[in-house]
């Protein structure tokens, strides 16, 4: 990582927001919220393949917010590695997806990959294996997910 002229680093650090010191845990968890952060500017970069279908821009973006959030509801309700004030803050403050992982802990949405797969109409990821044809293979147009019944 470089440096601008007035001797910062020029690559993007993790933002806290002002008037709002995060709770004891946080600098624990920072290096690998950078980690995460270090993939979405990545991808937010990177070059637009044009002969990739327009619905697949996305994926990769949902696949690194869905394992951040994945971390987080983690440690917090598995693992119970960091504390409950630090959960909420990092909810609020949206360095998670609060409504995905509410979703994770009511019974039947356990590996949910989206929020979008639930909507109006439920997607196709959403179909059990058992149900599906054999040798049948599909991705969510929305989110690239392959299934995410939680009885699979």
């Amino acid at each position: 990582m470089g440096t601008a002229g007035d001797g910062k680093p020029n690559g993007k650090s993790i933002r806290i927001p002002p008037r709002s010191q995060p709770p004891e845990g946080f600098e624990k968890i920072l290096p690998t919220l950078k980690k995460f952060q270090d993939k979405m500017q990545t991808l937010e970069s990177k070059e637009v393949n044009p002969s990739r279908p327009k619905h697949e821009l996305y994926w990769d973006i949902h696949r690194v917010d869905h394992q951040k959030s994945r971390y987080i509801y983690s440690l917090y309700f598995q693992r119970k590695l960091i504390s409950q004030p630090l959960y909420i803050w990092l909810v609020k403050h949206k360095f998670v997806n609060g409504e995905l992982i509410a979703k994770w802990r009511k019974r039947g949405y356990e590996n949910l990959c989206c929020l979008q797969c639930i909507g109006e109409t439920v997607c196709v990821c959403r179909v059990p294996k058992s149900v599906r044809k054999a040798n049948e293979d599909f991705r969510c147009v929305k989110c690239g997910c392959r299934g995410c019944a939680s009885s699979d």
